[in-house]
């Protein structure tokens, strides 16, 4: 268990206009801050030519924070390839879809080509080797926001025959499982597979997007293995595991498997970027720490956030703090910036850290150093929360690429689903997990994750194995709650759609079926408009429709329908419309499964869970510019920001944007 919460920044030595080492750590040391993160964006820098190695820079940084009490994490800097490398080796860039891309943008390598590989595994080597028995040093970061990079180069696609011909045996099993017989794609010899980046068939470029997260995450593990080598029994390994973009950390990654990449890491760690100012809402820092705290089942290191970034995101007085907290809510450790100071030059100039382009203490500075105070007060109390939520959201890269290609209308996609789902029963204040649905059959879990949680939730869950139906239908029949969405239970895990009634192998359990889908033009739910999409069910009998569409000629469909099989109850939720309506079923849902709700809702969101001594933590925050009102539900309860008792029934002013923090007490 780790002993104090993370509280820190990037910090660029290499990019500063002068030598302000001292000073720099100095000020991180009075804020609080007891940890940097350094040298994973500066190959160049450590590798300037050929076989020529030069740490000065990363030295200069490890003899300060010795001398400062600091401590630091040693990023491997594959990510961002040198000039020279790509002079001597050009294949080195990645060709994707549109042809070999450019030198210049960071994240633009082929990690499948050997040349990159080589030179790769020689620069982590060297700066383990070189950093690794520094006491400072108490972990180290893999690359940085890995993906696949789109990645359609010679290579990639060599690795891809290799593991279709281990998963298909023949090429006439390839062909068949693909139905290749159409448009005359079929292949009789494993060297007539053609290029893969024009391909019509979504279902074949959907097993190539497959393979190519997984093969992400192998890149990881492999680097993973190197660093073992070098690094001290006490020293962490991590990555800073990154969310669909937006402009901000949006939903799930479709460039890599979380839940694969995350065996190669033992402590796993996220980038989390989210909208500020009165667009705050602390749902993205919600989402994306319940979607990492899930991965390995226990706390995580929010390794990136922002302190200030763009001019939209220079957070209101208390924000810095309301968003630190938030994070620690969800089960972080600890979080640090990107980055300490900001850059005077090159792509990110105006994506500003803790300190300005003055390099001077001011208000973000000041923010920052109370939240360092109170970390500091409040660490054994508040650090290694641990959460045991009720309810799961079952999430799918598969299902993610398969809406891609067989989109339910246009610009909407899976995590728009995902996140409809997530933003309601956040604003209900309901906190939940968010499971890999390969997590549900995998060997370790022996069938009993999904049996952990009172409430099940699919949200556009397309791509299902038949393991994984008879899980489902198991979880149910055992006493368990499923709500799912439409496109749940659809195709195979590749795409492909089964040869049977819909939702797949679960009509018994849902107790409807479709086989009809239509655009949402005129449709209503409860009075609310649809969009983008609906199912038009079948109930097997009257009793099972919750709601019947609202339309002229879909009227005698079913909208949302509610089963009892066995011991469980299983839903089934035809259409996208507002999140009022779909919050009715959810609640309803809710009860069927014992879990009650809070009387209160956004903007006021609580989040819960038990601290390291076994005490039950309460973190209430106001994401709203307006002062709100709270009402104890607990017994007792001590507010600690405050130290004033709170016993049941105590009403408290929270200000805009700020937070209370109540721990249970016994009398």
């Amino acid at each position: 268990m780790q002993e104090k919460l993370m509280f820190g920044a990037a910090y660029y030595n290499e990019y500063m206009p002068y030598n302000r080492i001292d000073t720099d750590l100095r000020l991180m040391k009075e804020a609080g801050m007891n940890t940097i993160r350094i040298a994973e964006s500066t190959w160049s820098t450590e590798e300037p030519s050929d076989g020529v190695f030069d740490f000065s820079y990363v030295d200069a940084v490890l003899d300060a924070a010795e001398k400062h009490s600091i401590n630091v994490i040693i990023g491997t800097p594959t990510y961002a390839v040198p000039s020279w490398l790509v002079k001597k080796f050009p294949e080195i860039m990645v060709t994707n879809k549109d042809g070999q891309v450019k030198y210049g943008p960071r994240q633009s390598m082929d990690i499948f080509n050997p040349d990159f590989l080589r030179y790769a595994e020689r620069i982590v080597r060297k700066l383990a080797e070189h950093t690794a028995g520094r006491k400072c040093v108490i972990g180290f970061q893999l690359d940085n926001e890995t993906k696949h990079y789109d990645n359609y180069g010679k290579y990639a696609q060599e690795k891809f025959v290799e593991y279709l011909k281990q998963k298909y045996n023949s090429p006439e099993n390839f062909s068949r499982a693909f139905t290749l017989a159409y448009w005359s794609n079929s292949i009789s010899s494993w060297d007539d597979m053609p290029d893969i980046s024009n391909t019509i068939n979504h279902n074949l470029r959907l097993e190539y997007l497959h393979f190519l997260r997984q093969s992400a995450g192998d890149y990881l593990i492999w680097q993973r293995k190197i660093i073992e080598e070098y690094k001290r029994p006490d020293q962490f390994v991590t990555h800073n595991f990154d969310y669909e973009w937006r402009g901000y950390s949006h939903g799930v990654q479709p460039g890599i498997y979380h839940k694969h990449a995350c065996d190669a890491v033992t402590v796993a760690g996220c980038d989390i970027y989210h909208p500020s100012q009165f667009s705050l809402t602390g749902k993205e820092i919600a989402f994306g720490g319940d979607l990492m705290r899930s991965l390995k089942r226990t706390n995580y290191l929010v390794l990136e956030t922002e302190a200030q970034g763009f001019k939209e995101w220079t957070p209101f007085p208390g924000q810095l703090r309301l968003q630190a907290f938030s994070h620690l809510a969800n089960g972080a450790n600890g979080l640090m910036y990107w980055n300490w100071h900001s850059i005077h030059n090159s792509f990110e100039t105006y994506w500003k850290g803790v300190l300005g382009h003055d390099l001077m203490p001011g208000a973000i500075y000041g923010e920052a150093k109370k939240i360092g105070n109170e970390f500091s007060k409040l660490c054994d109390t508040i650090i290694n929360l641990e959460k045991s939520n009720s309810v799961a959201i079952v999430v799918d890269n598969d299902s993610l690429s398969a809406l891609d290609y067989f989109p339910m209308d246009k610009d909407f996609n899976y995590n728009d689903v995902v996140r409809w789902v997530y933003d309601t029963l956040y604003e209900m204040n309901v906190e939940c997990d968010i499971i890999d649905v390969n997590a549900i059959s995998d060997s370790t879990q022996q069938g009993k994750l999904l049996s952990k949680y009172k409430l099940v939730i699919t949200p556009a869950l397309y791509c299902i194995s038949e393991e994984n139906t008879a899980a489902f239908k198991k979880y149910v029949e055992d006493g368990g709650t499923l709500f799912s969405t439409f496109r749940s239970f659809y195709s195979d895990t590749k795409g492909t759609v089964w040869p049977d009634s819909h939702p797949y192998n679960l009509t018994e359990v849902f107790g409807a079926s479709y086989t009809l889908i239509t655009q949402a033009e005129g449709v209503s739910i409860c009075g609310e408009k649809a969009e983008h999409y609906v199912e038009l069910i079948e109930p097997l009998s009257e009793e099972n429709a919750l709601s019947y569409y609202e339309h002229k000629y879909w009227s005698r469909y079913a909208a949302v329908t509610k089963n009892k099989y066995k011991k469980g109850t299983a839903y089934y939720f035809g259409a996208y419309t507002s999140k009022n309506a779909l919050r009715k079923f959810l609640f309803d849902a809710l009860s069927s499964a014992g879990i009650q709700t809070p009387e209160f809702s956004f903007p006021i969101i609580m989040r819960s869970g038990k601290n390291q001594k076994g005490q039950a933590l309460h973190y209430v925050f106001n994401y709203s510019s307006k002062k709100a009102n709270f009402t104890v539900p607990f017994e007792n309860a001590r507010e600690l920001i405050s130290g004033k008792d709170a016993p049941k029934g105590t009403n408290f002013s929270i200000n805009d944007w700020d937070f209370l923090l109540f721990l249970e007490t016994v009398i």
